[in-house]
């Protein structure tokens, strides 16, 4: 059997895997106390974030209750400049009235203390150079007359008015610009704070993370650790179920094997279930294929691997004389025999050979027992069939050979 390959039900060859590593209790031990270490931690931050929520939500509340506060004292200071500007424009509209009326008061004192310092109505009348003149004069009078104290009073009214428009305009400004400076200022603070507690918030965040990562690794290591734990034991279990299936068919096998051989080796009729005695052959080994005659991973594996526990018997196929028994490179231990059909039969990775080189065997004698020797995987014979009687050359397919001559071994894996 090649180094490096393990023995599967299938009978096909795979790399041999070692018995994955049992933690100790102490490390497994150690594995939970860092994982609960990291979810202690993990809680408390997890406590620390809460309440930073909590404060992130009350002061952007703060902030978003000053942005609203400042766009209404931004408002409220345009309504009061749309105000005072009204103010004004009506102000100046009555202004420019009363200028009117004092233009036209003026002209008429000045024509009045040009002719003289008192002037009637009538002098004024007569003193018209034509009848257009005396038509404006007497309008005028009547004017003056009738509308010199209105106008006047209109004109302090206005002026008062415009005082007072103007007091309130600017006081609604100055209130309003105050009320947005203060307003603007509280957002302002409120804007800083949020942003603090923002940081804040990250920070806290960002540990949960942190240790939230650390809680992860941690389980992760713990169920490495688990998990290598339950894997050696369903390794050790799957490996001793192995064993005692492989003990209890290898003793079946041996125990038909024998049967075989004694009633070849006393010529009496025995089918043999597959044994071949009835045609002078005996079946070799017993136990299961795991590896068949062909091509392996660049090189050729020439013959068959049959697993069984060690010592188990191994049998002449039929009679002839020992060639070689004891130790051979990468078998460990090996006998060759060569049968009175011209055959060499080879025993590879024995435990123990029971012949001599140049003895005479018959059909059924047990010629050595199943081992590990050499570079080997596990408890197995190598068993090869050189049919051109070479002792290291001309390998043919074990199963094959056997199954023509009345030895039922079947495909690989039966």
């Amino acid at each position: 059997m090649l180094a490096g390959v393990l023995l599967v039900a299938s009978g096909a060859p795979v790399l041999a895997a070692p018995a994955p590593p049992n933690p100790t209790d102490g490390q497994i031990g150690a594995a939970q106390s860092e994982q609960d270490a990291a979810a202690a931690e993990v809680g408390r931050i997890a406590g620390q974030v809460a309440v930073a929520e909590a404060e992130l939500e009350r002061v952007g509340i703060q902030a978003e209750a000053a942005g609203t506060a400042y766009l209404l004292a931004e408002d409220a200071l345009l309504q009061a400049q749309a105000v005072a500007e009204q103010a004004a424009a009506e102000l100046q509209a009555a202004a420019t009235a009363v200028s009117n009326a004092e233009a036209r008061i003026g002209r008429f004192s000045r024509d009045s203390y040009m002719k003289g310092s008192t002037l009637a109505a009538t002098a004024a009348l007569l003193d018209a150079e034509g009848p257009g003149e005396l038509i404006q004069r007497a309008a005028l009078l009547d004017y003056v007359g009738a509308n010199e104290v209105d106008v006047l009073g209109e004109l302090q009214v206005a002026k008062v008015a415009h005082a007072n428009a103007d007091s309130s305009a600017r006081a609604a400004r100055d209130e309003m610009a105050a009320a947005e400076g203060a307003a603007q200022a509280a957002k302002a603070d409120a804007d800083a704070r949020l942003a603090t507690q923002q940081s804040a918030y990250a920070e806290v965040a960002g540990q949960k993370a942190r240790y939230e990562a650390e809680l992860q690794a941690a389980q992760i290591r713990l169920l490495e650790v688990q998990g290598a734990r339950d894997a050696h034991q369903q390794w050790v279990a799957q490996k001793q179920a192995e064993e005692a299936a492989a003990a209890a068919a290898a003793e079946r096998s041996a125990r038909e094997a024998a049967e075989a051989a004694a009633a070849a080796r006393n010529n009496g009729p025995h089918d043999g279930g597959g044994s071949g005695a009835s045609s002078g052959y005996v079946k070799p080994f017993s136990g299961r294929v795991t590896s068949c005659f062909g091509a392996r991973w660049g090189t050729n594996h020439n013959g068959l691997d049959v697993a069984s526990s060690i010592g188990t018997p191994l049998y002449a196929p039929v009679s002839g004389t020992v060639k070689r028994a004891g130790s051979a490179t990468g078998f460990g231990l090996a006998v060759y025999l060569l049968g009175d059909d011209g055959a060499v039969y080879v025993y590879g990775h024995i435990n123990d050979y029971f012949v001599r080189t140049g003895d005479r065997v018959v059909a059924g004698e047990q010629v050595a027992e199943v081992g590990n020797r050499g570079q080997s995987t596990g408890p197995h014979v190598h068993f090869e069939v050189h049919p051109n009687g070479a002792m290291y050359s001309g390998a043919s397919d074990p199963v094959g050979w056997l199954n023509a001559r009345g030895i039922r071994v079947g495909a690989c894996g039966g």
